[in-house]
């Protein structure tokens, strides 16, 4: 098992790579569905955020005993969250992922031990959840990108 100094600096390296990524895309086209069936980047980034929320009371159970694993219904969970950040703007689902990943760190340092289910929780949420998402992102971000850059020069 990893300390958890290991796993938030490998986390925060992932973060800036994924809002590095997520910067590229002008405000104006981040609402265009595109970057997966029906989604868009603000819904991605909705989605990143909502689970780094949820993440956020796992480790508050775990921190005070009361954690229980139970299966999730991820696809339900999924649709959940982006329908429920759809008609928020750009500015406000950005700046709710950025406080829920704040949290979610926050919270995973006040944890006295690294147990095996707060690890996953932190890898799942953070690291892989980026990097699961990073290669289409830059994709998506580069299409878009390069519209902007056409309409500008047209």
């Amino acid at each position: 098992m990893a300390t958890k100094r290991d796993l938030c600096s490998e986390e925060d390296a992932t973060w800036r790579e994924f809002v590095d990524a997520w910067a590229r895309v002008p405000d104006a086209l981040s609402e265009e569905a595109g970057y997966h069936p029906g989604w868009s980047v603000k819904d991605m980034v909705a989605h990143i955020g909502s689970w780094q929320a949820y993440a956020v009371q796992m480790f508050e159970r775990i921190r005070v005993g009361t954690y229980v694993s139970e299966r999730l219904d991820v696809d339900a969970m999924n649709a959940e969250f982006v329908e429920a950040w759809r008609d928020q703007p750009v500015w406000a689902v950005k700046a709710e992922c950025f406080a829920s990943r704040t949290r979610f760190v926050q919270e995973f340092g006040l944890l006295p031990e690294l147990t095996p289910e707060a690890e996953e929780w932190f890898l799942e949420s953070g690291t892989v959840h980026y990097r699961e998402h990073l290669p289409r992102l830059r994709e998506w971000a580069a299409e878009l990108a390069d519209r902007a850059t056409a309409t500008e020069n047209s």
